[in-house]
């Protein structure tokens, strides 16, 4: 059985939802960068570039999951679940107008977990 690098939450669900009514296709990308540092961050299909330098870990309620692969080498042996919390964040993601911020939670994947992980495919 193939272990998957990233999942949400079903409080994450409804939002990307109502971000979905609103916007259409949608994808995730964290990048570890400026804003919200390694905060993941929701833009409408299109209108964040994907680079070649980024990787797709996978996909959460429909919407692909990019990171930057430097990103990748701190999180390469972590799950990541996609939650969401009160609070305005600094970033440009699609939830911040809402009054709401999209955060990682991860943890260690336990050495069965690592044996079956499912493939980062390049962006």
């Amino acid at each position: 059985m193939t272990v998957e690098r990233v999942s949400v939450t079903d409080k994450a669900k409804a939002v990307i939802d109502q971000l979905r009514d609103k916007h259409g296709e949608l994808i995730f990308h964290q990048s570890g960068g400026c804003c919200d540092g390694s905060a993941p961050m929701c833009f409408e299909k299109g209108d964040f570039l994907i680079g070649s330098r980024d990787l797709c870990l996978g996909e959460i309620h429909g919407c692909k999951f990019y990171m930057a692969s430097d990103q990748f080498e701190f999180y390469k042996n972590m799950h990541i679940r996609v939650d969401v919390s009160e609070g305005r964040g600094s970033s440009f993601s699609l939830e911040i107008p809402l009054g709401l911020r999209f955060m990682a939670v991860s943890r260690i994947f336990s050495d069965d977990e690592i044996k079956d992980l499912s493939p980062v495919k390049p962006g």
